[in-house]
């Protein structure tokens, strides 16, 4: 097991959507689950999941799974704290903690895969962050090392992961992920996805 933890962000209300999206069937599973099991296939510990508008829906979903499960309170104050939430929990699990890989709930063609290469990429490389590349941008998922945990937790509001990433553009390493670029916010991006998988 390598010294790198998960943490997927599935605190969100999927206003868009007007329903839990985390709890849209893929692949015959709540995606939430589908995610999941994917972070659990990896050779990350600990994985922590973030959840906060739906909380009491979902977590029937993760029971008996090899995860920590974190409610964030400030849910409704934007994506920063959840990241703060999921931060102060694997820091608390894992103390010796090296790096942690950032994934959010609602883009359903993360695979094993693409958490292996951000992972061989920062253990060959040393780069600080390692992050996915879609449509032109750098995102998550996204690895991060311990030097940049403390920016990550004074992150404020809606603001995600990607101002970090693009703070530090330039010792960042990309990883690329077409199929990045959907994830799934109205009720046509899930028809579509639907379609494409059939």
């Amino acid at each position: 097991m390598t010294k790198i933890g998960i943490i997927i962000l599935a605190a969100g209300a999927s206003k868009r959507l007007g329903q839990p999206k985390q709890l849209l069937t893929y692949q015959g599973k709540p995606l939430i689950q589908y995610i999941t099991e994917v972070a659990i296939n990896s050779q990350c510990r600990p994985i922590v999941v973030v959840l906060g508008a739906y909380a009491e829906k979902i977590e029937p979903y993760l029971l008996n799974l090899d995860i920590h499960i974190v409610d964030n309170q400030q849910w409704s104050s934007g994506m920063a704290s959840s990241i703060g939430c999921g931060l102060n929990a694997i820091e608390a699990i894992a103390p010796d903690i090296e790096a942690l890989v950032l994934m959010l709930s609602d883009q359903p063609f993360v695979s094993l895969t693409l958490i292996n290469q951000l992972i061989a990429a920062y253990q060959t490389t040393n780069c600080p962050i390692v992050a996915s590349e879609y449509s032109g941008i750098l995102g998550v998922p996204a690895l991060f090392h311990k030097t940049l945990f403390s920016e990550l937790a004074l992150l404020q509001g809606d603001m995600g992961a990607r101002k970090i990433i693009r703070q530090h553009e330039a010792s960042c390493l990309s990883i690329p992920f077409s199929e990045g670029v959907i994830d799934i916010d109205t009720l046509e991006d899930y028809e579509k996805l639907l379609l494409n998988n059939s």
